[in-house]
Protein backbone atom coordinates (compact mmCIF):
# COMPACT_ATOMS: atom_id res chain seq x y z
CA UNK A 1 0.00 0.00 0.00
CA UNK A 2 1.39 3.37 -0.99
CA UNK A 3 0.63 6.52 0.94
CA UNK A 4 0.95 9.94 -0.56
CA UNK A 5 3.04 12.48 1.35
CA UNK A 6 1.00 14.94 3.35
CA UNK A 7 0.80 18.45 2.00
CA UNK A 8 -0.22 19.78 5.40
CA UNK A 9 2.28 22.15 7.00
CA UNK A 10 4.39 20.50 9.65
CA UNK A 11 3.68 21.48 13.22
CA UNK A 12 6.82 23.02 14.68
CA UNK A 13 8.33 20.96 17.47
CA UNK A 14 10.96 21.74 20.05
CA UNK A 15 14.10 19.86 18.98
CA UNK A 16 14.99 18.83 22.52
CA UNK A 17 11.58 17.74 23.78
CA UNK A 18 9.50 17.17 20.64
CA UNK A 19 6.80 19.35 22.19
CA UNK A 20 4.49 21.31 19.92
CA UNK A 21 5.69 24.91 19.89
CA UNK A 22 3.20 26.27 17.36
CA UNK A 23 1.45 28.31 20.06
CA UNK A 24 4.67 29.41 21.74
CA UNK A 25 5.15 33.17 21.26
CA UNK A 26 8.93 32.72 21.02
CA UNK A 27 8.65 29.94 18.41
CA UNK A 28 8.92 32.44 15.56
CA UNK A 29 12.60 33.00 16.19
CA UNK A 30 15.50 31.17 14.63
CA UNK A 31 17.65 30.99 17.73
CA UNK A 32 15.70 33.11 20.15
CA UNK A 33 17.81 36.14 19.16
CA UNK A 34 16.61 37.10 15.68
CA UNK A 35 12.99 36.94 14.48
CA UNK A 36 12.42 34.87 11.33
CA UNK A 37 10.23 37.65 9.98
CA UNK A 38 11.63 40.95 8.85
CA UNK A 39 15.02 41.92 7.57
CA UNK A 40 18.05 41.72 9.87
CA UNK A 41 19.29 45.21 10.62
CA UNK A 42 22.59 44.67 12.39
CA UNK A 43 25.75 42.69 11.66
CA UNK A 44 25.07 40.67 14.82
CA UNK A 45 21.65 39.63 13.53
CA UNK A 46 23.19 38.61 10.21
CA UNK A 47 25.87 36.60 12.05
CA UNK A 48 23.16 34.77 14.02
CA UNK A 49 21.38 33.89 10.79
CA UNK A 50 24.65 32.76 9.17
CA UNK A 51 25.30 30.45 12.12
CA UNK A 52 21.81 29.05 11.65
CA UNK A 53 22.58 28.43 7.95
CA UNK A 54 25.83 26.68 8.96
CA UNK A 55 23.90 24.47 11.38
CA UNK A 56 21.29 23.65 8.75
CA UNK A 57 24.01 22.90 6.17
CA UNK A 58 25.65 20.47 8.60
CA UNK A 59 22.29 18.75 9.15
CA UNK A 60 21.64 18.57 5.40
CA UNK A 61 25.10 17.14 4.72
CA UNK A 62 24.66 14.49 7.41
CA UNK A 63 21.23 13.54 6.06
CA UNK A 64 22.46 13.38 2.45
CA UNK A 65 25.30 11.08 3.52
CA UNK A 66 22.83 8.90 5.43
CA UNK A 67 20.42 8.82 2.47
CA UNK A 68 23.23 7.90 0.09
CA UNK A 69 24.32 4.98 2.26
CA UNK A 70 20.76 3.66 2.63
CA UNK A 71 20.20 3.96 -1.13
CA UNK A 72 23.41 2.05 -1.88
CA UNK A 73 22.42 -0.69 0.55
CA UNK A 74 19.01 -1.01 -1.11
CA UNK A 75 20.64 -1.27 -4.56
CA UNK A 76 23.09 -3.90 -3.34
CA UNK A 77 20.27 -5.91 -1.74
CA UNK A 78 18.18 -5.77 -4.93
CA UNK A 79 21.10 -6.90 -7.09
CA UNK A 80 22.07 -9.67 -4.63
CA UNK A 81 18.51 -10.97 -4.95
CA UNK A 82 18.71 -10.97 -8.74
CA UNK A 83 16.72 -7.77 -9.14
CA UNK A 84 17.60 -4.59 -11.00
CA UNK A 85 20.05 -2.06 -9.64
CA UNK A 86 17.56 0.74 -10.33
CA UNK A 87 13.78 0.87 -9.99
CA UNK A 88 12.72 3.68 -12.28
CA UNK A 89 9.20 3.97 -10.86
CA UNK A 90 10.77 4.71 -7.48
CA UNK A 91 13.04 7.36 -9.01
CA UNK A 92 10.04 9.00 -10.68
CA UNK A 93 8.33 9.09 -7.26
CA UNK A 94 11.39 10.81 -5.74
CA UNK A 95 11.50 13.35 -8.58
CA UNK A 96 7.80 14.11 -8.11
CA UNK A 97 8.31 14.71 -4.38
CA UNK A 98 11.00 17.31 -5.04
CA UNK A 99 9.01 19.00 -7.82
CA UNK A 100 7.40 21.33 -5.28
CA UNK A 101 10.77 23.15 -5.17
CA UNK A 102 10.56 23.90 -8.90
CA UNK A 103 13.23 23.09 -11.48
CA UNK A 104 15.97 23.31 -8.86
CA UNK A 105 14.08 20.71 -6.82
CA UNK A 106 14.16 18.30 -9.76
CA UNK A 107 17.88 18.93 -10.15
CA UNK A 108 18.42 18.35 -6.43
CA UNK A 109 16.49 15.07 -6.63
CA UNK A 110 18.61 13.97 -9.60
CA UNK A 111 21.78 14.68 -7.63
CA UNK A 112 20.49 12.71 -4.65
CA UNK A 113 19.56 9.79 -6.88
CA UNK A 114 22.96 9.88 -8.59
CA UNK A 115 24.75 9.90 -5.23
CA UNK A 116 22.88 6.77 -4.20
CA UNK A 117 23.16 4.75 -7.40
CA UNK A 118 25.90 6.35 -9.49
CA UNK A 119 25.60 7.84 -12.95
CA UNK A 120 23.50 6.13 -15.57
CA UNK A 121 25.14 5.27 -18.86
CA UNK A 122 28.87 5.28 -19.50
CA UNK A 123 29.64 8.78 -18.26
Amino acid sequence: MTTEPSHEPAVPADAATGADVSDNPTADTVTGDVPTTGIPTTPDEIDVLRREIDRLDADILRLVQERTEVSRRIGAARMAGGGPRIVYSREIHVLARFRELGEEGRELAMLLLRLGRGRLGGR
